[in-house]
Order: structure tokens, then C-alpha cells, then sequence
């Protein structure tokens, strides 16, 4: 008796998980394809907005360092190896 209904409630409980997959993949699936598709999109559009090959505007100049270490670091002395 007891398996019986341990079997039943199974058989259940599986039909009821696939209906609710059946319905819930597909719209999950339709998510990701318009997601994609937006992004692809996107892309597009970035790419008629580029200006032509060839072409190169700057719009930054960074400025030259003096040196990696600044002067108020104190002086650098180079090292002698002692045999």
C-alpha cells in the first residue's frame, strides 16, 4: 500500500515538473533570443557610426613623465657587484 502510494505521488509530482518545463523553456529561450538580438543590434548600429578606414582622430595627449621615480625620492645608486 505504501509503495503504491509513494509511486503515485511520484508519477504526479514528474507530470506536474514537465507541464510546468513545457511551459516555462520557451519563454525562457525567448528571453535570451531577443536579448541576443538587441545586442546584435547594438553592434550595427556602433559600426555605421565609425568613421572610414583609414581615419584617426585623437582626442588626448597625454602629457611626457619626467622619469618613473620623482626627484623628491631622494638619489638613485647604481649597484656594484663585490667578488
Amino acid at each position: 500500500m505504501i509503495l503504491i502510494r509513494f509511486l503515485l505521488i511520484s508519477i504526479l509530482v514528474l507530470y506536474i515538473i514537465r507541464s510546468l518545463v513545457r511551459l516555462l523553456l520557451p519563454m525562457l529561450f525567448q528571453g535570451l533570443v531577443n536579448k541576443a538580438q538587441q545586442q546584435n543590434q547594438n553592434q550595427q548600429q556602433y559600426r555605421s557610426q565609425r568613421p572610414p578606414e583609414g581615419k584617426v582622430k585623437v582626442d588626448y595627449i597625454p602629457t611626457n613623465k619626467k622619469g618613473a621615480v620623482p626627484d623628491s625620492e631622494g638619489e638613485f645608486v647604481d649597484y656594484e657587484e663585490i667578488k
